[in-house]
């Protein structure tokens, strides 16, 4: 009994001299990732670049073209073991001129209101459209009014992002519906066109864009769909309480063609144990036109770039095969992620982990992850690794748009949570810019997402230990 006991007390403390052996490990080598991206870092000078030598990216413009040859050359640079273009077929919309649109109270009397189109949306009549104007509090309000009040009109959708959410990303997902389907609904009841409140906290004069749809809806029957800004919001939701027959006045030219092919852009460094085990990390290329997409999403993408940058400058030999993947046309249609899943399919790849960035380059605080409960628990163990770099919040949640049709039940998804604050000041708006950008903040976050691609390539998942176990 006592050999036994002695036994097992030698094994404890053998486990244990490993556990805190692999801990010392991992700091040092977490702690020269860090040393690495903000004494001698990349990706702000990649996002200078990206942001103010070629601009916003919308899908299939020229701009995305450039971004796709840019990256593909820096990633060579970098000498990688592979490089390569996935090609892909993408949505071709264009904003056209400048929209205009103003609110009258009276003839003649009239204010100007700042609006963009939403990307997608149909163009209004060569001489603009001008209609009274219905304001509701969301798509359920629709059926409330009924056809007899909204036919002939605009409906103007005014619910405001709620500011007593701590989490920004839950505000924006309570109201974005009526952004995305709320002109498809409203021309079911007869609507002519759509205004909406841009998805913001703040009071100010930016619109800001974003996707919208209108289903199966017949070409006849869709209504152009605008943003309108926050003050411009709240000063047309006043006047029409003052004068509800007011009339509201917009014209925009936007038009949207056949689809062209551009590429999502891949590097990868193969691993030295699992070369047929695929680790991803990315962001999406592609942005909005009225910024430069800086925030989003050009930090993710250099960001991404980052990890791979990181791990050959250290000269980290990883065991799996780690993938940089700069994913086209995520904002208007989701095409790059959905092919690179397909084309993954097709081939057979074990993909066993992705990490995506996505959510501007502000401050990182930690990771989302959508996974099972033993993968969860080992990921949580490593929280400590991060504290001394106050980027420790690992909870379970959402991951990434371009990485979520990978999800299958053996890949753990991540995505990267930057302090959310004030992203949405930024989000899809004129401001999103390289100045708002803080390069520190972009660079901590390079180096958290490497961090935890080093820890997830060098433990593996815990379906991976249980297949090589079995």
């Amino acid at each position: 009994m006592r050999t036994l006991l002695l036994a097992v007390c030698s094994l404890f403390f053998i486990t244990e001299s490993i556990a805190q052996t692999n801990f010392e490990q991992d700091s040092l080598k977490i702690r020269s990732i860090f040393d690495m991206a903000l004494l001698d870092g990349k990706s702000y000078e990649w996002l200078d670049h990206l942001s103010n030598e070629i601009g916003g990216r919308l899908s299939g413009s020229l701009e995305a073209e450039r971004a796709v040859k840019y990256t593909e050359n820096e990633l060579k640079e970098l000498g990688l073991d592979r490089v390569w273009l996935q090609p892909v077929m993408v949505p071709k919309w264009t904003r056209g001129l400048p929209e205009y649109s103003y609110i009258e109270t009276a003839p003649g009397i009239t204010s100007i209101a700042d609006i963009c189109a939403l990307g997608g949306s149909v163009a209004t009549p060569d001489g603009g459209l001008k209609a009274e104007v219905i304001e509701v509090q969301g798509i359920e309000d629709l059926a409330r009014y009924g056809r007899e009040r909204i036919e002939g009109k605009i409906v103007f959708y005014n619910r405001p992002m709620k500011a007593d959410l701590i989490h920004t990303f839950e505000a924006y997902g309570g109201c974005v519906d009526q952004r995305y389907s709320g002109a498809m609904e409203a021309a079911k009841y007869g609507a002519v066109g759509v205004v909406v409140r841009s998805m913001n906290l703040r009071l100010d004069d930016l619109p800001h864009t974003g996707t919208m749809t209108y289903g199966d809806l017949p070409a006849e029957q869709r209504i152009p769909a605008c943003a309108i800004s926050t003050n411009g919001a709240e000063y047309l939701s006043s006047a029409l309480k003052l004068k509800p027959d007011l009339k509201f006045y917009f014209k925009q030219n936007c038009k949207t063609f056949p689809d062209v092919q551009s590429f999502n852009v891949i590097g990868e460094i193969t691993g030295s144990v699992y070369p047929n085990k695929y680790i991803v990390v990315g962001g999406h290329l592609d942005s909005w036109d009225l910024g430069d997409g800086s925030h989003d999403d050009g930090a993710g993408c250099v960001q991404s770039m980052e990890v791979l940058r990181l791990f050959k400058k250290i000269n980290y030999k990883p065991k799996h095969t780690i993938r940089v993947v700069l994913f086209m046309n995520e904002e208007n249609g989701l095409r790059g992620g959905n092919k690179y899943a397909e084309d993954a399919k097709l081939k057979g790849e074990q993909h066993v982990f992705a990490l995506e960035s996505d959510a501007g380059g502000f401050t990182p605080r930690g990771f989302s992850f959508d996974t099972d409960a033993a993968n969860f628990e080992q990921i949580k163990s490593w929280e400590p690794l991060f504290k001394p770099y106050l980027i420790h919040y690992f909870e379970k949640g959402g991951s990434g748009a371009d990485i979520g049709p990978l999800k299958d039940d053996g890949i753990v998804l991540a995505g990267l949570r930057p302090d959310s604050q004030r992203y949405f000041d930024h989000h899809h708006a004129a401001n999103d810019t390289f100045d708002a950008v803080n390069k520190r903040e972009l660079e901590l976050g390079g180096a958290a997402m490497a961090s935890l691609v080093y820890l997830m390539d060098k433990y593996g998942t815990k379906t991976e230990m249980t297949t090589v176990k079995n």
